[in-house]
């Protein structure tokens, strides 16, 4: 099975000299990247789950319902909120979308387990920091999904075999050919492979003159539209089963 996730955030880079850009400027790139993953995964008939950054929440009700309405999971994604802010945040997503949101991504700021239960949260998806050298380090992690305190655990994925995690850096620059040759040889030996990618990813850097690492321009903008539009034709010409996570979970 393969669980296809795009954690929807803002852009952090600041802009080059001489070009400027304010939060709802980087907000509305945000909801254009989104839509554009929404086009590809409707094209292909491929339903995903979405975490959302929790601050920027309320500012994207409409496209938060457009992505719940194509029959795609709502989740979020906890930046550095608070417990309280993160409650609040699910109970008016929820009041909106009446819809229960069940599953949280994390990665270095963290809120427990027993405080997220309590929310009302099924699942826990926590990621890890990736940069030009982590995601080339050789790993050793379990990946079957756990429980701890009444919540489901999902660990990142790893390709057994050539040890690296499928993160949104691993998907970006590996050639295409390597990445599904790396997802079929995982499920040979895993029930799953967790596969997730950023909104920022999809923005195209040099029309909004964004100061970006060498190594994280690459193939960024409509080529990463390209690239995910590859990855989705080889998974339904192989027959491959995709999922939402809380489909999968529960």
């Amino acid at each position: 099975m393969i669980l296809l996730t795009f954690n929807v955030v803002n852009i952090e880079s600041e802009n080059k000299k001489g070009f400027q850009m304010n939060a709802e400027e980087r907000l509305e790139i945000t909801e254009s990247n989104t839509k554009s993953i929404l086009r590809i995964l409707d094209i292909y008939e491929t339903k995903a789950s979405f975490f959302i950054e929790i601050s920027i929440v309320e500012n994207l009700k409409n496209l938060i319902k457009a992505i719940s309405a194509q029959g795609h999971e709502i989740a979020f994604y906890n930046k550095n909120s608070s417990a309280s802010q993160i409650e609040a945040v699910k109970k008016t997503t929820e009041d909106f979308l009446e819809k229960q949101i069940r599953g949280i991504r994390q990665k270095e700021f963290k809120i427990g387990e027993t405080d997220l239960k309590l929310m009302g949260f099924h699942y826990i998806s926590n990621i890890d920091h990736a940069d030009i050298l982590f995601p080339f380090k050789r790993l050793k992690r379990d990946s079957a999904i756990t429980e701890e305190n009444g919540m489901s655990i999902v660990p990142e994925s790893i390709s057994p075999y050539s040890q690296l995690p499928y993160n949104d850096f691993v998907f970006q620059v590996l050639p295409m050919k390597y990445y599904q040759n790396m997802v079929f040889e995982t499920l040979k030996n895993d029930d799953f492979v967790l596969v997730y990618l950023d909104s920022w990813q999809f923005t195209d850097l040099e029309k909004y003159q964004f100061k970006v690492p060498f190594y994280r321009r690459y193939n960024t903008g409509k080529k990463m539209e390209d690239k995910l539009e590859e990855f989705l034709t080889w998974i339904n010409k192989n027959e491959m089963a995709t999922s939402r996570m809380k489909d999968y979970i529960f």
